[in-house]
């Protein structure tokens, strides 16, 4: 079987170097808010360029951080998609906002800025941006519209290491960026793990008190905080995996590129492709299709695994039913989640493997 993940097939060099940060980190004694952290913050921030990195415990906190240590929350509007896993919504509702659901664009799956603009009212304070699949579109567009209307602008860049826009990386064109590191993101460490990068250091410092229970120095907590710490283990690991993130979304590429160049079949639409080569880094390979559970059965019997991302939008989700949103509708949103399937793009997978991906899409 042609899995979704593989971790199993990756480099014994990269499994003998996280084996030696763990054993790093046993031998140092220190395993919370310690070296690891900081010597990987320093680098995470380095390699998107950002000023300050804050290690959290995973990718919904360093939403909700982020929006707190920003001012957001009780009576204030957060407008976001909902096409997006589950945490994106859920961390704006636990800062005590009310989140607005935007359309889609239905040629990428990511939020229309013209849904964005019906959505607004008085009570609107920011937008959470989702990088949906790992790509990253039309910035200049979505910074002026926020600055126009006065909006906070925060990155969701749990799909999007890497990925940058005319050179400059996901995460640095709102007031902070938003990153997962679970196991199966683009980077991610051998459990849950979250950062935010802002070039805003009193940001930093305020979410760097958010994620210690509010904590400023030692027991003295001058506002209420959260656990949520980024451990020194998850970050030992994390500082084995930052080396080869490039060639990975290097080799995700060349997949996404093989599938675009093979995959003929007129039963599926593939989603448009980035305008430049490093605003995708293809942390999940997304076709359309009407028939797409026939698709997925189909594909199961030529041995190639598939997964949906994702098959119920937020406002159908049980808790959101009631969730504010475009007056106009999600009929975009909604067409995405019925059609959408995402094929295999992990960096093991063989140019052989690729090709009977291809072959099984045809053959449908």
């Amino acid at each position: 079987m042609i899995l979704m993940n593989d971790f199993k097939a990756e480099p014994d060099e990269l499994a003998s170097a996280q084996a030696d940060a763990c054993a790093r980190v046993i031998r140092s004694g220190w395993y919370v808010l310690g070296n690891e952290v900081k010597a990987f913050e320093s680098q995470w921030a380095a390699h998107c360029g950002a000023a300050h990195c804050i290690g959290v415990g995973n990718g919904m906190d360093a939403i909700e951080i982020g929006l707190r240590a920003l001012g957001v929350g009780p009576g204030d509007e957060v407008i976001t998609t909902p096409m997006t896993a589950f945490a994106t919504v859920l961390a704006v509702i636990r800062t005590g906002a009310v989140p607005v659901l935007a359309d889609i664009d239905p040629a990428t799956g990511l939020l229309d800025p013209a849904s964005v603009e019906r959505c607004l009212t008085a009570k609107s304070k920011a937008v959470v941006l989702v990088h949906l699949y790992g790509q990253i579109r039309d910035m200049d567009r979505w910074t002026t519209l926020c600055r126009n209307a006065n909006l906070i602008l925060l990155e969701d860049c749990a799909q999007s290491h890497g990925a940058a826009w005319n050179g400059r990386a996901a995460g640095r064109f709102g007031e902070c960026g938003a990153y997962s590191f679970y196991p199966t993101k683009n980077l991610g460490t051998l459990g849950d793990g979250g950062a935010l990068i802002t070039d805003r250091r009193d940001l930093a410092e305020a979410a760097s008190m958010l994620r210690n229970y509010g904590q400023s120095k030692r027991y003295h907590h001058p506002v209420l905080g959260m656990n949520s710490r980024l451990d020194e283990m998850h970050a030992a690991i994390l500082q084995a995996r930052l080396p080869w993130l490039d060639r990975f979304n290097a080799r995700r590429r060349d997949i996404a590129r093989l599938y675009r160049q093979g995959i003929r079949n007129p039963k599926l639409r593939l989603l448009a492709a980035p305008m430049e080569e490093t605003n995708h880094v293809h942390h999940l390979f997304v076709a359309l299709c009407d028939q797409r559970d026939a698709l997925m059965d189909h594909l199961k019997s030529r041995g190639v695994e598939s997964q949906i991302h994702y098959p119920v939008p937020i406002h159908r989700q049980e808790p959101c039913r009631n969730i504010s949103r475009d007056p106009k509708g999600l009929a975009h949103a909604e067409s995405h989640a019925a059609r959408c399937i995402s094929l295999p793009c992990h960096p093991q997978l063989s140019d052989a493997q690729a090709a009977q991906v291809i072959d099984a899409v045809n053959a449908f």
